[in-house]
């Protein structure tokens, strides 16, 4: 295949001398440096949550200086993914994980030792910044030291990991700040970023680099302000007061900014995003599996926590223990997906676990009408985590497998990238669908107190002046979970449709040369 051969060359390596001969002390030294680094990001997604009572009131902070807390960090992400995937295929894997998990431990330090909201803000932004150089690297690592076959295994074994650290990280999170001060939730990265960055620095081999690298650097400025400005307005409009204009004019300037930076790719000698990969079908089709997939579990594991609380009176922490199942299930099975993808191939396993996935988005509403935790509840998110745990190692493997040897860094980055954005459409879109659902279900519990929701969103109380002897209490229940059943119904229709983009990926699709 024709293609412009400036910089693609790797250190006088052709294609299949590329993968390294390692031992398998080292590959095990790889996976617990990729464990231990992305758990740190996948973690401090959640862990902030629970203490954000706490760092509101030391800091002096509004709720709104509060979510943005959470959404600076991911916010920076999500924009700057690309760029660190690029920058492992250009500069060397090992060197920019070990950049990345350095700054994430001075910017986890920096985080804890903030005066204000607004440094904290910063620190947080920095810090999704840091943790966007190390997660493309982490699964980069894994696929550059292990051969294909045993690939899945051991990417399996990253992700059930990652999903363990995901699910531990509010319930430590919880414990620490219940123990200590909220600064404690970020100093706790430090000695883990330590140990990862030692083991990285004294047993991993670093693998090729591009010869004669040139970062695409206006690519990754389009990229990161056109990602960085959508991600803002689809927040924005998202929050309960937005102001539509205010919030749609960045995400209608950031959708412009990422036409601009996809022409661009189209004609770069070194782009940062190429788009032959999406010439391999089992790229193109799993990164549609990702978009659908990730945008119907972020929208409605989102939401659920909310109908919990105001519909059946769950308190927070009932409420956040509903995930376990799911992460549990999903972490032991994620490690058994790795090895059947080993043994079975990807087609099969990425048909049936989306379409499992699928079926328990569909379940959640009849679960959260009866609202009873052992025998709704519990169960339909146990079964959300046996499709999401069947479907994410190989996922992460055909991702992997679909790239040439020196563009998986840069694959990396895309898919993940693609997972965050999914996110940040699915919460940002999904809450005008849950309210137009919450005010539709109060219209048809009591239409002669229609007038009464007609101009609230999902999640906003009753006012405290209203009688409760007017069943005002049993018609938001009502409401709120009416608002969630229409998000849950769209959620189980993408990851339908997510399915058969599975089904598309051939577990056999060979790799794009970038050979001339």
């Amino acid at each position: 295949m024709k293609h412009h051969e400036k910089g693609l060359r790797v250190n006088q390596l052709s294609p299949g001398e590329m993968q390294p001969a390692v031992t398998s002390r080292a590959q095990n030294y790889v996976v617990w440096s990729a464990i231990l680094g992305s758990s740190m990001v996948f973690a401090d997604g959640a862990i902030v949550t629970v203490a954000i009572p706490q760092m509101r009131e030391s800091l002096q902070a509004s709720l709104a200086e509060m979510q943005w807390v959470t959404n600076a960090y991911a916010l920076t992400l999500s924009a700057f993914l690309l760029l660190g995937g690029a920058a492992g295929d250009a500069y060397g894997l090992r060197r920019i994980f070990m950049i990345g998990i350095a700054c994430f431990g001075l910017t986890s330090l920096w985080c804890g030792l903030s005066q204000s909201a607004g440094m904290l803000i910063v620190a947080r932004a920095c810090q999704g910044v840091s943790g966007a150089l190390l997660v493309p690297g982490s699964l980069a690592l894994i696929s550059a030291h292990f051969p294909p076959d045993a690939r899945g295994k051991a990417i399996g074994t990253w992700a059930a990991a990652s999903a363990i650290a995901a699910a531990l990280g509010p319930i430590l999170g919880g414990w620490l700040i219940d123990i200590g001060p909220w600064q404690a939730i970020f100093w706790i990265n430090v000695p883990v970023a330590v140990l990862a960055l030692w083991l990285c620095w004294r047993h991993v081999p670093e693998s090729p680099t591009l010869e004669d690298a040139t970062m695409d650097w206006l690519g990754a400025v389009l990229a990161v302000l056109g990602l960085g400005l959508l991600a803002y307005g689809l927040t924005a409009l998202g929050e309960r007061d937005a102001q539509r204009s205010t919030a749609l004019l960045p995400a209608m300037t950031g959708a412009v900014i990422l036409v601009l930076f996809v022409l661009h790719e189209r004609h770069s000698a070194t782009p940062m995003m190429p788009l032959d990969l999406f010439r391999v079908p089992a790229f193109a089709n799993v990164n549609a599996l990702t978009l659908l997939l990730y945008f119907a579990l972020s929208g409605a594991l989102f939401f659920l926590p909310t109908v919990l609380i105001e519909a059946h009176g769950y308190s927070a922490a009932r409420a956040g223990s509903v995930f376990l199942p799911f992460t549990l299930v999903m972490a032991v099975l994620s490690r058994l997906g790795g090895v059947m993808t080993d043994r079975f191939g990807t087609r099969m396993l990425l048909t049936v676990g989306p379409l499992i996935t699928s079926l328990s988005f569909a379940l959640l509403a009849p679960a959260v009408v009866h609202g009873g935790y052992w025998l709704a509840v519990v169960p339909v998110m146990a079964l959300m985590g046996l499709g999401m745990g069947i479907t994410v190692a190989p996922l992460s493997t055909t991702v992997m497998n679909a790239a040439p040897d020196d563009r998986i860094g840069v694959a990396s980055g895309i898919n993940n990238a693609i997972s965050r954005v999914a996110g940040l459409i699915a919460v940002a879109g999904l809450g005008v669908v849950a309210t137009l659902g919450f005010q539709y279900a109060a219209s048809w519990a009591s239409p002669e107190m229609a007038d009464l929701f007609t101009q609230a969103t999902f999640g906003t109380a009753p006012p405290m002046s209203v009688s409760p002897s007017n069943g005002v209490r049993e018609i938001y229940a009502t409401a709120m979970i009416g608002g969630f059943g229409l998000v849950a119904l769209i959620c189980a229709a993408a990851a339908a449709v997510s399915a058969y983009f599975g089904y598309r990926c051939a577990s056999d699709s060979p790799p794009l040369s970038f050979e001339g």
